[in-house]
């Protein structure tokens, strides 16, 4: 429930593990009569949300200028984590990753052309994080093992991982948690007991407690990192960020007069 913007939703997944496919429906309500409001992209959804809150984190932790940037991964989510950081700081080079050349060579051509960014493509992913003010991390491998290592790290980097949101899921290995000083998420209880990232740390006996923080604190200055700290931003997604992007969404939809009216709706019931 959108504590004010006035509506209520749910997010839907229909998921097939044998097919490796799966859709998403956010559903919005009006509060006050229960109406349905819209029905929209729950995918998309989830990609605008999940950048916009990993940008948020970045500009929070990240040097005070143009950022040299690694990214691991070039689909959709990769896409949308760089184009929201490039919203909101300078960028003075990408260098991205991705185990099939074609893609990240088509990357790379994206930031050029879209962005007006320096761009290269490398064929390793430890060449792309050498040297990076920041690491964004939106990719798993097929077998689940990590893609990024904290052997790689340099003090002062700031990592976002953002594909590690159920226990068998992988991004980071054991000694990303173990060398960042300070790590921030947007649901730390679910991130420290439900990712597999996090359970395998903790399997290793590596103890991130007293340095995981929310979000929150880490935007409000409440949790203080040194200039050569390494700071790691954790990302599950959460159901109120969901409904408060397709709530935006849709009043910009009612703005712009785009979308397409329901041709028939539910009827609200007295109960």
């Amino acid at each position: 429930m959108s504590p004010g913007g006035g509506h209520m939703g749910c997010k839907l997944i229909a998921a097939s593990m044998k097919a490796r496919r799966a859709s998403y429906l956010v559903s919005l309500f009006d509060q006050e009569t229960m109406a349905l409001s819209a029905l929209i992209d729950g995918n998309r959804i989830t990609g605008i949300r999940t950048a916009a809150t990993a940008a948020v984190a970045v500009d929070a932790a990240a040097p005070r200028r143009p950022l040299r940037v690694a990214v691991i991964g070039s689909g959709f989510e990769a896409q949308g984590l760089l184009a929201a950081l490039a919203a909101v700081r300078a960028i003075a080079q990408v260098r991205v990753f991705s185990p099939t050349p074609a893609s990240r060579e088509k990357f790379a051509a994206l930031c050029r052309d879209t962005h007006g960014l320096a761009a290269e493509a490398v064929a390793e992913a430890q060449q792309a994080v050498g040297g990076a003010d920041v690491v964004l991390c939106a990719a798993r491998s097929r077998d689940e093992s990590p893609v990024l290592q904290g052997a790689w790290l340099e003090p002062g980097m700031t990592v976002v991982s953002i594909g590690s949101t159920l226990p068998e899921q992988r991004e980071v290995d054991e000694q990303v948690i173990a060398r960042a000083s300070l790590i921030a998420a947007d649901m730390p209880e679910e991130v420290a007991h439900d990712t597999g990232d996090m359970l395998a740390a903790t399997r290793a006996g590596v103890d991130f407690a007293h340095k995981l923080v929310p979000l929150s604190d880490l935007v409000a200055g409440k949790a203080a990192r040194a200039p050569d700290a390494i700071v790691l931003y954790k990302s599950v997604g959460s159901a109120l960020q969901d409904v408060i992007t397709a709530e935006m969404l849709l009043a910009r939809a009612r703005v712009s007069g785009v979308g397409t009216p329901l041709a028939r709706s539910i009827v609200p019931v007295a109960k």
